[in-house]
C-alpha cells in the first residue's frame, strides 16, 4: 500500500524595509500674482440651509454684490496671532499642484505622489499685500450668464512650504524639482495656468536669502496684511472705476456700504461733500437773507 506524505512549507520571514520619513522646507517666490477665492461663510451657510427663492420685491431691497464684503471673505486666513501671516494658502493646493506636476513629468505617477509627499500644516502661510481685484466672469449655467466677482489678489508674494516625503523611494532633490514644476505647469489659486485659460498663481523655487524673497516676507507680513484688508486698495484702473461707481450707486439708491478703496478716492469724496454742503448753506442763507426794499 503506498502512502503519500505532504511536504510541508518553510516558514518564510517577510523582510520590510523600514521607511524613513524625510522633510524639506523651500522658499517659494511667487512670479504672476495670486488670486485668492475662498467660498465665503455666507456662500456655506447658504449650502447648509438654503434660504427661500427671493421675489422681484425682495431683490430690490437687497445688494447683489458687496465689494468689499466678498473682498476679505475671500481671503483664506490664519487666526493663530501667533502665525507670521494673516493670509494663507490651503496645503491641499500646494499638494494638488505637486500631484497635477507628476502628470507631465516621466517616471512618477500622481498616486505616488499623492501617498508619498504630504504636508502637515493645513495652512501655508503667504506673505504679500492683498488688494481688490473686480473682474468679468461666466457662470456656470447654460447661459453662461455674466457676472462680476470680487476677489482677493497678491500682486507680489512669497511663502516658506515644508514638505514631508517617504524616503527611500523619493529623495529631497526629486522633492524640491517636482515642487519647482508645480510652479511653472500648475500654480497656486484661481484663474492658476493648471485650468488653460489664465497665468496667475505661478512661482519658482528661490534660495531663502534671496532679496525680493526677504522684502517681500518682511513688508507683506501680518500687521501689513490686516492692514491692507481694513483699508482695501484696488489691484487695477478696472477696479477703481467699478467701486468708484458702485459707490455713487450706492448711495443713490439708498443703500449703506462702504466701496471707497483708496485714500484718493476717498479724499475726492470728502472735497465733493464738503463743495455740496457749502453750496447747501450758501442756498439757505440766501433763502432767509431779508428782500432789499426797492426805491420807488
Amino acid at each position: 500500500m503506498r502512502t503519500s506524505t505532504k511536504k510541508q512549507d518553510a516558514p518564510q520571514t517577510l523582510d520590510i524595509l523600514r521607511i524613513q520619513r524625510g522633510e524639506l522646507t523651500v522658499a517659494i517666490l511667487g512670479r504672476t500674482p495670486l488670486i485668492m477665492n475662498r467660498l465665503s461663510e455666507k456662500a456655506k451657510q447658504q449650502l447648509l440651509f438654503p434660504p427661500p427663492r427671493k421675489t422681484a420685491a425682495d431683490k430690490a431691497q437687497t445688494l447683489k454684490h458687496d465689494p468689499l464684503a466678498e473682498f476679505r471673505a475671500a481671503a483664506h486666513r490664519i487666526e493663530d496671532p501667533k502665525s507670521p501671516t494673516l493670509l494663507a494658502v490651503p496645503s491641499t493646493a500646494v499638494k494638488g499642484a505637486m500631484r497635477n506636476a507628476a502628470l507631465e513629468i516621466r517616471g512618477v505617477s500622481k498616486a505616488q505622489i499623492g501617498r508619498l509627499c504630504f504636508i502637515e500644516a493645513a495652512m501655508v502661510p503667504v506673505a504679500g499685500i492683498p488688494q481688490v481685484l473686480c473682474s468679468v466672469t461666466r457662470m456656470a449655467d447654460v447661459d453662461r450668464t455674466p457676472d462680476v466677482r470680487t476677489r482677493c489678489i497678491l500682486r507680489e508674494w512669497a511663502a516658506l512650504v515644508t514638505v514631508e516625503f517617504v524616503e527611500p523611494q523619493l529623495k529631497s532633490i526629486a522633492v524640491a524639482n517636482l515642487l519647482a514644476a508645480a510652479g511653472v505647469i500648475c500654480g497656486l489659486g484661481d484663474w492658476r495656468c493648471e485650468k488653460g485659460s489664465g497665468s496667475y498663481g505661478q512661482f519658482d523655487i528661490v534660495d531663502p536669502d534671496n532679496r525680493e524673497f526677504l522684502r517681500i516676507m518682511k513688508t507683506g507680513g501680518r500687521a501689513a496684511q490686516q492692514t491692507a484688508l481694513d483699508n482695501p486698495e484696488p489691484y487695477d484702473a478696472e477696479t477703481a472705476e467699478l467701486l468708484a461707481w458702485f459707490d455713487i450707486e450706492l448711495k443713490r439708491r439708498g443703500f449703506t456700504g462702504e466701496a471707497r478703496p483708496s485714500p484718493e478716492m476717498i479724499h475726492a469724496a470728502k472735497t465733493a461733500k464738503r463743495a455740496t454742503a457749502n453750496h447747501a448753506v450758501r442756498k439757505s442763507n440766501d433763502k432767509n437773507r431779508p428782500a432789499l426794499a426797492c426805491p420807488e
